[in-house]
């Protein structure tokens, strides 16, 4: 009896309970933007690498179909109010997705652009030291909002009534919410001072165009509210204002007041600027508003605060001698350390939390950071990386995290502790898909999902699943090139010169004195925070000549696309314009020749209040954003709209030949094809390419300006190991030209393949900020005496005698 019992329990234990089925997460005719139908099964709590060339649909699949339908689901949950408020996600283009998982996205987005944003405000770790101070900070000034440089102190006075012996009885009293932000910047840590000479012409009236401020047109209801407000005459010129009228004009607080019989408020010309245009960070501006706001506004650090940001009762606070603004300021490395030697048993748990935290920036690489660092400077890569902090501590299981390329702006030496990071991801029972080109992570894949076998319309299919020695043996083209090794250069180009750069010390460089050397191919290496785009951008960025391509992401709607971008656009509409004898403004889908019905959109957005809008293609139109009548005038045999969905490769062939050769186009086109982005539709919306495609249609703009010395910020970013060959040579066609390129890089290949490397470390923050090589890179993987050296050398996988590149320069 016994012996049936345990057998039958046995058998039971066998039989896999249905709630255990559901391990894979399947995929079934996925055709967002240019998938192929695509079918593929991904298995759940496993470490699954996404692979392929870019623009071979990577990101569609991952992030347009998989993430996108997890989150649509999600917010479905919620009430229509609620979605209101919601980014609207539309239904991806696919006939089956089952077994999904709620997907959390840590993509290279810049963080927000709000300047009044910290790395510790975006962590909640300025949150955790707040309290802290405020239960341990002596002498005590209040709670944590106290030490807030948000919060502002407020004080005030009125009556209360207090009920006393059944009877009411009213009293005087004053009202103290002691806030940490510094009264004189506001919390912002510097003080605008404007030149008013670059805010209008004070020898005209409003009215006669005085304002010089972007945006500020008199047509409109800055027009009415100026001529209706009463407080000055807007026919008079401004020279001749009182100064009362002065006054109302530049600095009045926002006042009521009626005009035309509605009811509008009025506010003076420098505290709407500093609300509309100073509350974001400069990076994030519109570039005619940046020009406007670095030539009329000159910050300086506040003299009150000194950048702290802080009141003087928040810095008089001290825990061992320590005030907040200290500790916000330490490098992350020091303050974990700082924090570990506290030892006070009345906030324990609050102590471990935020050890934690601090601990985890050392983990991931980023140690090097400081709590008061804006979070707008950060790179892409620092930024994804600072996301990632808070879910390493999170209690959320079985969720499906999404990385996009998260090895970006890593030096080789840090990708070994993302690679850990991914796998404890991984390991605490969540599914983790990941977008990658470098070989170190592909490395310690699960699961591989490659896809291929071209970019563009030559993509979109699934050309290998399995594992990455499958792969390997595959034949696809990531296969082929999993196991590539760059070899050094046998000799290296003489320089023709060197730009000097004396005393550099912008953020952690210590003092640094370098010649570079110009007519070559020079590489600027270091671990992550060692100090690169601090020297480069800081010292040589600016000067004549030099054009600069950094990692700030290129903007744009959905109107705007490659053609509009590069401004292809212009010389094709002339040619139209020419062949036809019609007027250019006819074949831009945002000028006169738009669809009526569309707006030139080429879909109807209908918006549906709280309820998610609907997106449907013009049925005018239908998709091709132009007029009919604009359709029938043609170039080569192609109408506008055909010649915008034609490739860059195809374009460079149409415009280079025959009746439609165009000089100004086909230059443009061929600096495109170039830097790998012959597969990208001309008429392509700008939201649909990944970082790196728009990093190198950046980088093929720039390449046309005029200037003697390129400056590249990890131009490899983004891009697959069978690309990067075309772009070695496209830097050696530059350099061949009789251009000077240096370039930010952490590529073993871009390393092996330069002229001349400088070496930043040994460490990052206060460890780096130092050149510790200046060489050739047989040089560097002879010596190996950096961190950089020694990866070099396990790349090559040889180290030839350095006499032969020595006696070539």
């Amino acid at each position: 009896m016994i012996a049936n019992m345990a057998s039958s329990k046995q058998q039971a234990a066998d039989r896999q309970h249905a709630a255990d089925s559901h391990d894979w997460i399947r995929v079934q005719g996925a055709r967002e933007n240019n998938l192929k139908d695509v079918s593929v099964e991904i298995p759940k709590r496993r470490l699954t690498v996404f692979t392929g060339v870019s623009g071979s649909g990577k990101s569609s699949l991952v992030f347009g179909t998989i993430a996108a339908e997890s989150q649509r689901l999600i917010n479905e949950t919620y009430s229509a109010f609620v979605q209101g408020f919601m980014p609207t996600l539309a239904r991806p283009e696919v006939d089956v997705l089952e077994g999904l998982t709620t997907a959390i996205i840590v993509d290279q987005e810049r963080m927000g652009a709000n300047s009044r944003s910290t790395v510790g405000t975006a962590t909640d770790a300025n949150a955790m030291l707040r309290v802290l101070w405020s239960r341990l900070g002596k002498p005590h000034i209040g709670s944590s909002n106290a030490f807030s440089f948000n919060v502002p102190s407020v004080r005030g006075v009125g009556a209360i009534s207090i009920e006393k012996a059944g009877g009411k009885k009213t009293e005087k009293r004053e009202f103290v919410v002691n806030g940490g932000m510094c009264p004189k910047c506001e919390g912002m840590g510097s003080v605008s001072d404007f030149d008013l000479s670059q805010l209008y012409d004070d020898s005209k009236s409003l009215n006669e165009g005085a304002l010089t401020i972007p945006g500020y047109s008199m047509d409109g209801w800055y027009g009415r509210i100026f001529n209706g407000c009463g407080f000055f005459d807007a026919n008079k010129p401004i020279r001749k204002f009182t100064k009362k009228e002065l006054h109302d004009l530049l600095h009045k607080e926002p006042t009521k007041i009626k005009v035309e019989g509605i009811n509008l408020t009025y506010e003076g010309l420098i505290p709407k600027i500093q609300k509309s245009m100073l509350s974001k960070d400069v990076d994030a501006m519109q570039p005619h508003i940046r020009a406007f706001v670095e030539r009329a506004i000159k910050f300086s650090t506040c003299p009150e605060c000194g950048g702290t940001r802080l009141s003087e009762a928040a810095r008089s606070s001290k825990i061992k001698g320590i005030n907040i603004a200290d500790a916000c300021a330490m490098q992350i490395n020091d303050l974990a350390k700082w924090v570990r030697d506290l030892n006070e048993p009345s906030v324990k748990p609050l102590l471990a939390t935020l050890r934690h935290t601090l601990d985890s920036f050392v983990e991931i690489g980023l140690g090097y950071l400081s709590l008061d660092r804006p979070s707008g400077t950060l790179s892409g890569g620092e930024a994804q990386r600072t996301k990632m902090i808070g879910h390493l501590g999170s209690s959320l299981t079985d969720v499906t995290y999404v990385f996009d390329e998260p090895t970006v702006g890593l030096h080789p030496h840090d990708i070994q502790r993302m690679n850990e990071l991914l796998l404890r991801l991984r390991d605490k029972g969540n599914t983790v898909l990941v977008v990658e080109h470098k070989p170190e992570t592909i490395a310690i894949a699960d699961h591989v999902v490659d896809l291929g076998p071209g970019a563009g319309t030559a993509g979109g299919e699934v050309v290998f699943t399995g594992t990455v020695e499958g792969l390997r043996a595959s034949g696809t083209l990531t296969g082929r090139h999993l196991s590539d090794r760059a070899s050094l250069k046998r000799s290296v180009r003489k320089p023709s010169g060197v730009m000097k750069v004396r005393g550099a010390r912008a953020h952690n460089l210590k003092n640094v004195d370098v010649d570079i050397p110009l007519g070559v191919l020079v590489v600027v290496t270091g671990v992550a925070g060692s100090g690169k785009s601090s020297l480069i951008h800081g010292s040589v960025s600016g000067r004549d000549g030099v054009v600069s391509v950094d990692q700030t992401p290129i903007r744009g709607s959905r109107r705007s696309n490659p053609a509009t971008y590069t401004d292809l656009l212009e010389p094709i509409r002339k040619a139209f314009a020419k062949a036809n004898g019609v007027k250019p403004a006819l074949f831009s889908a945002n000028s006169e020749g738009a669809c009526p019905t569309c707006n030139g959109a080429g879909v109807i957005y209908t918006d549906l209040a709280m309820m998610a809008g609907v997106t449907t293609v013009c049925e005018d139109c239908e998709g091709r954003r132009f007029q009919a009548s604009v359709l029938e005038y043609r170039l080569g045999k192609l109408n506008i709209a055909e010649v915008l969905d034609l490739s860059v490769a195809e374009a460079v062939g149409f415009f280079g030949a025959g009746k439609a050769h165009t000089p100004a186009a086909h230059a443009i086109l061929q600096r495109m094809a170039d830097v790998g982005l012959g597969y990208l539709r001309l008429g392509q919306p700008l939201t649909t390419l990944s970082g790196g495609e728009r990093q190198r249609l950046k980088l093929a703009t720039h390449m046309g300006a005029d200037g003697g010395v390129y400056v590249l910020d990890e131009p490899t970013t983004g891009l697959h190991l069978a690309d990067l060959e075309q772009l070695l040579g496209l830097l050696d066609r530059l350099v061949d030209s009789g251009k000077s390129v240096i370039v930010i890089e952490h590529h073993q290949a871009v390393m092996a393949h330069a002229d001349w490397i400088i070496d930043l470390g040994p460490g990052a923050g206060h460890d780096g900020g130092r050149i510790v090589f200046e060489g050739t890179p047989a040089d560097l993987v002879a010596a190996k005496s950096t961190l950089t050296g020694e990866h070099l050398a396990a790349f090559v996988g040889s180290q030839p005698k350095a006499a032969a590149s020595r006696q070539a320069r």
